[in-house]
């Protein structure tokens, strides 16, 4: 600090390094439609842009009215974070490979969204539909939310560099009903109707001293390393009317491994009008530990009674949440007199493992004290993965080259699946200028297949 403050000779100097960086919007297909159980596509074709997905928002337009679609729904609300529950699955794809998911996109988001939210991002809530207490809707029915995709993919959370010369796909799947984004005061019969619905993404111009070195780092097609966590969410629809119970969830293999697993429960509440779905109960729990292969995580016993008010440990645990995810001080959302009101929820870390060890399924083993509170208990458990991603682009192949057909294959991706396009007439590489050589760019505009 007194270095800093003694070096008067310091020389003044701006970072140039962005030239420009503006908002573009995406729009899915003319043909598409926002009804329930549709598939919605948002692709950005162009392959010559500097994008950064990390910044990149959702924009969803629309009104809650009656069945016959004339007025709006007087009995009938959206819940906290109703939009995301509009939707069953969120897919992002680069260069027609899938990079992360999210299923389940309104119970996933809405218990990491308990986790990572914090009171100062309150105003942003508000703008994402991620709202405590406010109204969505209007008078007339009409709501409008500016969604970042940070909260909803842990991709665009984790990886905030711009992606170089890739085709971008965003997915979105509809729901078959939109029963669990709603709760009704009466009975009534109502919809949600989409009526807009944009991808907002940043498009970055580089310096030209920035685009050369790009440019250069391209034409050696060296993989790009691409590192995030995910998350996915297990149900267990009922749980049985024992004291005790053992749930085994399957995890995949090698490729990826638990870093956080969250539980949570949720009484009489799935498809049920009269219900607010973004609310957890705490079902009495009296003790939980998670067995992932022969490691037991909470070595000691919780101990709670909460009929009693001890559920210390379990807001601890909820608290410490944000210092080992995001390394940084705790700033919960939910104070200690919300916690069992809206997001009772049970975190695990186990982020501290046994590289040797390969992975298997997770055990979880739960102590009830009231059997009577979870004969229609739906169980949900949240694990967020850590994943690395290599990205690259075609081997340039010698002058004497004649390229006929060509097959791409995603690292890592499945071999039996290879992506196939043929050219017409055959091209000799040697033929090709220097700059279409380096360029991505050129197999689109050079033969039938590449869309």
């Amino acid at each position: 600090m007194e270095e800093e403050t003694l070096n008067i000779r310091t020389p003044i100097t701006f970072d140039e390094s962005i030239a420009h960086c503006e908002m573009h919007a995406h729009q899915p297909y003319a043909s598409s439609t926002f009804n329930n159980s549709d598939e919605i596509r948002i692709s950005v074709q162009h392959q010559d842009l500097c994008l950064l997905s990390s910044r990149s928002s959702l924009h969803v337009y629309g009104k809650l009215v009656k069945e016959d679609g004339s007025t709006a729904a007087t009995n009938t609300t959206l819940i906290n974070n109703g939009i995301f529950h509009l939707f069953d699955e969120i897919r992002y794809e680069m260069n027609g490979i899938e990079i992360d998911r999210n299923k389940n996109v309104g119970l996933t988001s809405l218990m990491k969204g308990y986790l990572s939210l914090t009171p100062g991002q309150r105003s942003l809530m508000d703008n994402a539909g991620w709202m405590q207490s406010d109204k969505l809707t209007d008078a007339a029915g009409y709501f409008d939310v500016s969604i970042p995709l940070s909260i909803i993919l842990g991709f665009a959370e984790d990886y905030r560099k711009i992606v170089v010369n890739a085709k971008h796909e965003f997915i979105l799947t509809r729901k078959k009903s939109d029963v669990n984004a709603i709760v009704q005061s009466a009975p009534e019969e109502c919809k949600v109707v989409i009526q807009k619905l944009e991808w907002l993404i940043p498009y970055v111009k580089v310096s030209y001293r920035r685009k050369i070195e790009l440019l250069k780092f391209v034409e050696k097609d060296a993989p790009i390393p691409m590192s995030f966590r995910t998350w996915e969410l297990y149900e267990y629809p009922l749980l049985p009317t024992t004291s005790k119970h053992v749930w085994t969830v399957k995890t995949s293999s090698q490729l990826e491994k638990p870093g956080y697993v969250i539980l949570g429960f949720q009484t009489g509440k799935k498809n049920n009008k009269n219900k607010n779905t973004s609310h957890f109960d705490h079902c009495n729990v009296k003790d939980v530990k998670l067995f992932l292969n022969s490691q037991c995580y909470l070595y000691g016993n919780l101990n709670l009674d909460i009929d009693r008010n001890q559920f210390a440990l379990l807001y601890e645990m909820y608290l410490n949440f944000q210092a080992t995810y995001y390394g940084k001080e705790p700033e919960p959302i939910l104070r200690k007199s919300d916690f069992l009101v809206y997001g009772s929820l049970i975190v695990i870390d186990c982020s501290k493992q046994n590289e040797s060890l390969k992975f298997g399924p997770v055990d979880w083993w739960g102590e009830k004290s009231s059997i009577k509170t979870l004969r229609s208990s739906l169980c949900k458990q949240s694990t967020t993965m850590e994943f690395i991603v290599d990205v690259q682009g075609f081997k340039k192949p010698s002058d004497e080259f004649v390229l006929k057909e060509l097959s791409v294959i995603g690292v890592g991706s499945d071999f039996s699946e290879p992506a196939t396009f043929l050219f017409q007439p055959p091209c000799s590489w040697g033929s090709l200028p220097v700059k279409y050589k380096c360029m991505n760019l050129w197999l689109q505009c050079n033969f039938h297949g590449i869309s």
